[in-house]
């Protein structure tokens, strides 16, 4: 694979200060997104240029690069999300914004650590907004929900094992350790090592040309990239219940008010 430069005026040293300090408000309230992109700036170096050269030699990849679309735009236009037919993955993830309350413009404000800091042009940035932007279709995908701890910790697992990053790797590996002690059980952190397992065996999502992918019915678009059943993850959500599930979100007494049961694993 072609071996491209390190981002321009970039030191290449990571920021393990920094990232320990994200970490830590992370750990302690994990809807804190904010910190999520503090600790992949800190230590995802030379992650974009790597990403980048990979999706050159993929065979759309020079295409893709060269038309360098902005998909947070796209998947921000209510008319494009409305525009995908029954079954599809952009079906899916239409779904998905309508349930969560979620939206690609909300991803973007929490990934600018400055109100006034804007978008570079560079091609690795735009790398790097590719994948911040794919971040939800990777979650309607993959079956991870995006609202709770084990969901967002399965696929950070996932997405590390897809585009490489300590950053993805050291906060899998924070929530899972810390689930031992909270949830008195190993379920989670297998769910976590589970969905780091398929991310490995799936093809390359991040090459995949997005606006010809939300049009492919999901079932087909799974069985394409290789994407497999996530059961272990399933079997913790329902083992753990919704409470444990997402034992790092602030939101966790209102899970715990709908099942107030806990269940032992």
């Amino acid at each position: 694979m072609a071996k491209l430069p390190p981002f321009p005026d970039t030191s290449g040293r990571r920021d393990w200060r920094t990232a320990v300090d994200a970490i830590r408000k992370l750990m302690a309230n994990g809807d804190d997104t904010t910190q999520v992109f503090r600790i992949m700036r800190a230590l995802n170096v030379g992650n974009a240029p790597e990403n980048y050269a990979k999706l050159l030699a993929t065979s759309q990849g020079g295409r893709i690069a060269h038309d360098q679309v902005e998909l947070a735009a796209r998947f921000a236009d209510p008319a494009f999300v409305a525009s995908f037919a029954p079954g599809t993955v952009g079906a899916a993830y239409r779904h998905f914004l309508e349930s969560t309350g979620y939206s690609a413009d909300g991803l973007v404000a929490v990934s600018k650590l400055a109100p006034t800091e804007e978008d570079i042009a560079h091609p690795y940035a735009w790398m790097g907004r590719r994948i911040r932007d794919t971040h939800d279709i990777w979650h309607v995908l993959t079956g991870y929900k995006a609202d709770e701890s084990l969901g967002e910790a399965c696929l950070v697992a996932f997405s590390f094992a897809q585009v490489g990053g300590l950053g993805w790797a050291f906060i899998g590996s924070a929530a899972a350790l810390k689930s031992l002690k909270v949830t008195g059980s190993a379920l989670f952190a297998k769910a976590v090592w589970e969905g780091y397992r398929h991310g490995r065996a799936a093809a390359w999502i991040s090459g995949e040309d997005y606006l010809t992918l939300l049009h492919e019915p999901i079932d087909a678009a799974r069985a394409r990239l290789g994407i497999r059943d996530p059961a272990i993850y399933r079997e913790a959500q329902r083992v753990l219940g919704p409470a444990m599930a997402s034992y790092l979100s602030e939101r966790r007494e209102e899970a715990a008010a709908v099942a107030p049961e806990r269940m032992a694993a």
